[in-house]
């Protein structure tokens, strides 16, 4: 049970109270309670899931107020509390910045709507049938001057900046100069009382980016973490104790418009996902000198840094290795089979899969991203990086899934040996037919060809080991149309984590 990812109960006429030890299923990803019977309090236990996405306990009978322990669901991007009998304030939502769907209509609550997108975001039909809520919302009433200047400031920018902000996404090319948003004293003097600058997606343009420059010293190469494709990333530390990682893109003479489109393109990917292993976009600011994107700070770097380094090869175990393998089968199978219009990322490589603190993986840089228009041409120039890139890209610019599980196979097998596997990939392929690769990897001295700076993997964990190199060479295959698709790589890696424990 300690692995159980996905949690269904709904409709099963359960009663009583919801058991605390459901806060012990620490790997849960959603969780449906739905049209039952709980009675009593939400137990605060379930604040310890901390990789939980999707909490559904509508349709039950339960009372109380929201657990402060609520806050501690940083990964949470789906909430339904409708049709209970919760009361009291919404403050446990405040740092709950993940969230970008929630439904707690039918309920007893009372006072002003949380600072986050999900309540910027919510229809009325969301929240009617409350005691007493107030908020920025058509059918809601507005809160009194009383509520908090702060509170107010933020919803009174709200409609102009996000309307501006869609307008940017989408009209691609043009650059909006956010960065140079005129605002006075006193307004400024108000959102800096805002614990989270980018809690929404508008924000005094002119302040972060006096921050942003503060914090980083003018991009001093101290606070320098990264060099990607379109720019270099620098760690920021904001006034409110925020740490951020800002990604600058390159100034590159006569390529404004070649960078520009890949900045536009960054933001609109992240802006449509929101997946626990897809980095967070926070804000971003286009202006006359340079533009920059600012993401969440994942503690780790990125898995090639990790890999480079033997100390912290040595830490990066092989329970944390297999896990990351599925992280990021996980975040491509949801860009490729459930976004819409699809996404492919074109560049999946080491550097661009980023580890926070618990070695959890979030694929990250997306400015070579392109989306799959079924009414619209999906040939385009080369990018992506060598070594990674898909054979077929040599002969042909026709973009398609496909490219990127040849590039989780060269990943998933990098992870596995400790540095890129170009010697591996090609004497385990050679000439032979795909049809044999399965075979000969059975046959093959796989031990020996593992990452030395860890101890061999025992079961059960070395039976998912082996289990992703096969599944890794099969993506490997020279034919696109013989690779599997991710939804099938990620499901192979549920099946082989769930036989591993037999």
């Amino acid at each position: 049970m300690q692995k159980l990812q996905i949690l269904k109960l709904g409709s099963n006429k359960l009663s009583g109270l919801i058991p605390k030890q459901l806060g012990n299923l620490l790997n849960l990803l959603n969780m449906s309670l739905s049209q039952n019977n709980f009675q009593g309090n939400i137990p605060s236990e379930l604040g310890k899931l901390k990789f939980l996405t999707s909490l559904d306990l509508g349709g039950n009978s339960l009372r109380g107020a929201i657990p402060s322990m609520f806050g501690e669901l940083k990964s949470l991007e789906t909430l339904n509390l409708s049709r209970n009998n919760l009361s009291g304030d919404l403050s446990s939502f405040d740092d709950m910045t993940s969230l970008t769907s929630i439904d707690i209509s039918y309920n007893q609550f009372e006072g002003p709507l949380p600072n986050i997108l999900a309540f910027h975001n919510a229809k009325i039909e969301a929240l009617r049938n409350n005691k007493g809520l107030c908020g920025n919302v058509t059918g809601l009433e507005p809160c009194s001057t009383s509520s908090g200047k702060s509170h107010n400031h933020m919803i009174v920018i709200l409609p102009l900046t996000l309307g501006i902000l869609i307008l940017a996404l989408f009209a691609f090319g043009v650059s909006y100069h956010l960065c140079q948003t005129s605002t006075n004293k006193e307004d400024q003097a108000t959102s800096i009382q805002t614990p989270n600058i980018f809690a929404i997606w508008s924000f005094d343009g002119k302040m972060v980016f006096e921050n942003i420059i503060e914090a980083t010293e003018d991009f001093d190469d101290k606070h320098l973490i990264g060099v990607g494709g379109q720019g270099c990333v620098y760690k920021a530390v904001l006034p409110t104790g925020q740490v951020v990682a800002v990604k600058k893109l390159h100034s590159v003479p006569n390529g404004e418009m070649l960078n520009l489109k890949a900045f536009t393109c960054e933001i609109q990917a992240l802006t449509e996902i929101r997946h626990r292993n897809i980095v967070k976009l926070y804000g971003f600011c286009s202006h006359s000198q340079f533009s920059f994107l600012v993401c969440e700070f994942l503690e780790n770097g990125s898995v090639g840094k990790t890999l480079k380094d033997d100390g912290q090869a040595m830490a990066f175990d092989w329970y944390k290795r297999v896990n990351v393998v599925k992280d990021v089968a996980n975040a491509l199978c949801y860009m490729h089979h459930e976004c819409s219009p699809r996404i492919v990322h074109r560049d999946i490589s080491s550097k661009n899969v980023l580890l926070d603190s618990e070695y959890v993986a979030h694929v990250s840089d997306f400015g070579t991203a392109k989306f799959l228009n079924p009414d619209s041409s999906n040939w385009t120039s080369f990018v992506g990086t060598f070594g990674y890139a898909a054979p077929e890209l040599a002969y042909t610019m026709e973009v398609n899934e496909k490219c990127d599980v040849y590039s989780f196979g060269v990943l998933a097998w990098e992870i596995l040996i400790g540095k890129h596997p170009g010697d591996v990939i090609s004497s385990l392929l050679g000439s032979s037919p795909s049809t044999l690769v399965a075979t000969r990897l059975d046959h093959m001295a796989l031990m020996d060809k593992l990452d030395q700076r860890l101890p061999h993997p025992t079961k059960p964990i070395g039976k998912e080991v082996a289990s992703i190199a096969k599944i890794a060479m099969a993506c490997l295959t020279e034919s696109p149309r013989s690779r599997p698709t991710m939804e099938q790589v990620a499901n192979e890696l549920v099946m082989s984590s769930s036989s591993s424990m037999d």
